[in-house]
């Protein structure tokens, strides 16, 4: 809030460079809270595609979920007015591979009852492959 009576007192003194500053820190940090958003999302994904690797198997409410954070991370990436998406590709398969390991520390507590270790579940699953479906069902 502070930032926006610090643009307008900006553009109402003809300061303009200072208000295109503002505007530009604006953007930034609304922009940051998207890929936030994202990564969140990135890592209750993950999560479901780990276990269904692991487990050989899928329920109901991990197929809700991996709809509804696949649902969340489009919604959030796209931009409505201008078209386009906050985060491309690239960005994309960056924030994945940030939120691999709060996914597979969760993964660990509830596949196979929490029997397995971080380590254990990577020697069971194939992280590369769970990775790219994950970037595959996302728009960008």
């Amino acid at each position: 809030m502070e930032e926006l009576l610090e643009l307008r007192k900006s553009i109402t003194c003809g300061d303009y460079a200072k208000a295109l500053s503002i505007v530009d820190e604006l953007e930034a940090m609304s922009k940051e809270d998207k890929l936030d958003k994202i990564y969140s999302y990135a890592i209750i994904l993950l999560l479901h595609l780990i276990k269904q690797d692991a487990e050989q198997r899928t329920t109901k409410s991990w197929d809700v979920s991996i709809k509804n954070s696949v649902e969340r991370i489009n919604r959030t990436n796209k931009r409505r007015k201008s078209g386009g998406y906050y985060a491309k590709k690239e960005e994309l398969l960056e924030i994945i591979e940030d939120a691999v390991n709060p996914a597979l520390r969760n993964a660990s507590l509830e596949a196979f009852e929490g029997s397995c270790s971080e380590q254990e579940l990577l020697e069971i699953i194939d992280l590369d492959s769970i990775k790219t479906k994950a970037l595959e069902m996302l728009d960008y």
